[in-house]
């Protein structure tokens, strides 16, 4: 004959209230940094578009940041301007670098602090600034 299972009258499964609030709180603290940091992670991807629209213009130094900064005030870029590229002129061809900082603030005086930088170089090496870091 086979084993009799028993069961425990009144014993329940499944979560309890204080395990669903908990679950509740971490999905909603994960949510308000989506929230956050999603719009500067979609501004990082128009200046990296930015740019290489910018070389594609050609001509200029000059030219290329003016270039950028119309393409830039269409994506409603805002943390870069075409004065803050760094240009180079490495054999012939001219690459496009740029690196800033963006603050992001989560509550009262706390903040997360990403470093965006990005090249139109294919060996990926990004020129450093010669002017002051933001």
């Amino acid at each position: 004959m086979g084993r009799n299972k028993q069961f425990v009258v009144g014993a329940e499964r499944g979560v309890s209230l204080t395990g669903l609030i908990a679950v509740l709180v971490v999905l909603g603290v994960l949510a308000v940094l989506a929230m956050k940091l999603v719009p500067a992670y979609l501004e990082y991807s128009a200046v990296k578009d930015a740019i290489v629209r910018a070389k594609e213009t050609g001509g200029s130094p000059r030219e290329m940041q003016a270039a950028f900064d119309r393409t830039a005030s269409v994506n409603d870029v805002t943390a870069l301007r075409g004065r803050d590229l760094v240009i180079t002129r490495e054999g012939g061809e001219p690459e496009i670098s740029f690196a800033y900082e963006k603050r992001v603030p989560l509550a009262g005086n706390v903040s997360i602090v990403i470093d965006f930088a990005g090249t139109t170089d294919p060996s990926g090496v990004v020129a450093a600034s010669s002017g002051q870091d933001r």
